[in-house]
């Protein structure tokens, strides 16, 4: 990982790294991608990262929708795609009631073969 928000899948994740993830996670990662590919994290620390960048993501699109300028982007559907190869399937037709369709934790805790 370096400060441009790229990562290389084999690098050791410093402590620093990986709580600046969990705050900004496109401050450390380039894509979700990068995050499900990186070996230094465990599958706990992906899912946490994740649900930040879904949280941002959401954020971003409510904001696009109430008509702030902005276009809509992907983004969210290659999270909620990285999101379900870490956990079990995530029922996207009974999200939480508000724009921001919360996801109950249960929801996104890791598969029992995925744990290390």
């Amino acid at each position: 990982m370096t400060s441009t928000g790229t990562s290389n899948p084999e690098s050791v994740v410093s402590p620093s790294d990986v709580e600046r993830a969990k705050e900004a996670p496109a401050s450390v990662f380039a894509t979700p991608e990068e995050v499900l590919e990186h070996s230094g994290l465990t599958p706990a620390q992906k899912i946490e990262i994740l649900r930040r960048w879904q949280y941002d993501a959401v954020e971003l699109d409510v904001a696009v929708e109430e008509g702030m300028p902005g276009e809509e982007d992907p983004l969210l559907r290659r999270i909620m795609l990285a999101l379900g190869q870490l956990t079990d399937p995530i029922d996207l037709e009974h999200l939480g009631p508000n724009k921001q369709h919360g996801l109950p934790r249960d929801d996104t805790r890791a598969k029992a073969s995925k744990r290390r």
